[in-house]
């Protein structure tokens, strides 16, 4: 009978072990954190409603809330000399922030969305009624942007970004008054992912 029951407490325990080893391993519940350097180009309506390509940056830092959602800020500048031979620049420096939602999570690729609302500065010339030279001005109005992307993980801690987005703004028209601008923005950036996380944010 002491041989018969050794012999039992030796099955459980390998029947333990082996349904132990067949578990899958949890995946990381942690907050997934990252920060963006990247490449912006800006198709730009003036105040003439041209389109202006504008160049320049864009930065980013993002904070997972979990697997699916985040929180993103956002910081871009694009510029472009001697617009439409006026002899001045036009740029667009824009700062916002809001929530990301991620799509598809794949080992190595993530597609996202996201919107972003916040303020943008836009300088450039203003194309007056009555012909004239143009003249200079600025303005710092609410902003907001939407749009989507993807991913692709290199490492674990390194990805490629890209992406686009409607970018809303406001600028002078000819008669000086401030209206909407309707302009596209896209970007490619570096992604350095900060701290031990797992591929396709599972």
């Amino acid at each position: 009978m002491r041989v018969i029951c050794k012999t039992l407490f030796c099955f459980m325990l390998c029947g333990t072990h082996q349904a132990s080893a067949q578990s899958p391993v949890p995946s990381a519940t942690g907050r997934v954190i990252d920060a963006s350097l990247g490449y912006s180009y800006i198709s730009h309506q003036d105040s003439l409603s041209n389109r202006v390509g504008l160049s320049g940056a864009d930065a980013s830092f993002t904070m997972g809330i979990n697997p699916r959602l985040a929180v993103r800020a956002d910081l871009g500048y694009a510029r472009a000399a001697n617009v439409l031979g006026s002899g001045r620049h036009s740029d667009v420096l824009s700062y916002m922030a809001g929530p990301v939602f991620y799509l598809t999570t794949h080992r190595h690729f993530v597609t996202y969305l996201h919107g972003l609302v916040g303020a943008a500065r836009v300088t450039g010339p203003i194309f007056i009624n009555g012909g004239g030279l143009p003249a200079g001005g600025f303005a710092n109005e609410f902003a907001w942007a939407a749009g989507g992307g993807a991913e692709y993980w290199i490492t674990d801690s390194m990805a490629i970004r890209t992406g686009a987005d409607y970018l809303r703004t406001e600028y002078f028209d000819p008669s000086q008054a401030l209206r909407g601008q309707n302009n596209i923005r896209t970007t490619v950036s570096m992604v350095f992912f900060l701290g031990k996380v797992s591929r396709g944010r599972h």
